[in-house]
């Protein structure tokens, strides 16, 4: 049985793991833990623990319950003072971390009972934030506000800078047959994890095929005007050394109207710029990977994670 591990965090990793977990391979979730923004961020500050979000989002993906509990566990709360805002899944995630007095061991137990295929573990046992230098010199703090900042960005920071990684996240690395970085946001997502220094290290001399899946449209705040390869380059240029084998790209057109829709957002499609990838010394896939969820694009997660094994 394959060992896939998965390094990410937000809507584009649990994609991705809903696909693979339909195989017969052996799954572990690496997930960020730099979220500072809505009900991850008000339990991080009061409660003193990790962000929940993106780790119940890949608790969720990889459950294999009812989905009346699934349901459950991403239920939101819309009323009542204090409770406003909050998923019913990141206080159960605060509660169990509180009850364990470990965020790892806390998980671990939610797992069980969310009979959850797979190990999820988070980059460290500790909170990080994200720091962002921009172009034009200025810094900016918190996951959240990066975006907002509506600038390029230059270099990324965490604090603290080594934060300890969580022993069974470099296990699983040393271990994996295959490693997958992406999909997901650049520089919040995919590299909050890397900025770990014991996890970029452990990745760049690891034996497995290192992969990474390139987001299908530009984020504004975060890739204005990005082609595939300036993902790698940003990459590269944060850990300082090569760590990716083989990229996923989508070469398809995409239809004029949620071109449109991402216009609103200022969003265009990434561009598969093929010379440049193999420049960087780089194996290219490229294909139609995209998904139509309504007024969204997804990546067509079975048909990538079916490509990712059979490779």
């Amino acid at each position: 049985m394959q060992k896939i591990v998965v390094i990410g965090g937000g809507t584009g990793l649990s994609v991705l793991l809903r696909g693979l977990k339909t195989y017969p391979v052996d799954i572990s979730a690496i997930v960020t833990v730099a979220d500072d923004g809505g009900s991850s961020g008000w339990l991080r500050k009061e409660l003193n623990v990790p962000p929940p979000g993106d780790v119940r989002n890949v608790l969720v993906s990889l459950a294999e319950v009812e989905p009346l509990i699934e349901r459950l566990f991403q239920h939101r709360f819309e009323n009542g003072e204090g409770l406003s805002g909050h998923s019913l899944g990141n206080l159960l995630i605060a509660g169990m971390t509180s009850i364990t007095g470990d965020f790892a061991r806390g998980i671990s137990e939610l797992s069980a009972v969310l009979n959850v295929r797979g190990n999820v573990l988070p980059a460290s046992n500790d909170s990080i934030e994200l720091v962002a230098k921009m172009n034009d010199g200025s810094v900016v703090h918190g996951e959240s506000n990066i975006p907002k900042a509506r600038k390029q960005v230059k270099k990324m920071f965490i604090e603290p800078t080594h934060p300890k990684a969580l022993p069974a996240s470099i296990q699983a690395i040393r271990q994996a047959d295959k490693i997958i970085m992406g999909p997901g946001s650049l520089y919040t997502s995919v590299l909050p994890n890397l900025l770990v220094p014991d996890i970029a290290k452990e990745i760049c001399k690891a034996e497995a095929e290192r992969i990474y899946i390139c987001n299908v449209m530009t984020q504004s705040g975060e890739t204005d005007d990005f082609k595939a390869s300036d993902h790698i380059k940003a990459l590269h240029d944060h850990i300082g050394e090569t760590m990716i084998d083989r990229i996923f790209v989508n070469d398809t057109e995409i239809p004029a109207d949620l071109i449109e829709r991402y216009a609103e957002e200022n969003a265009s499609p990434v561009v598969c710029d093929y010379a440049s990838l193999q420049a960087l010394g780089l194996h290219v896939i490229s294909d139609d990977f995209i998904r139509v969820d309504g007024p969204l694009l997804r990546h067509d997660a079975d048909k990538i994670s079916a490509m990712i094994l059979e490779g």
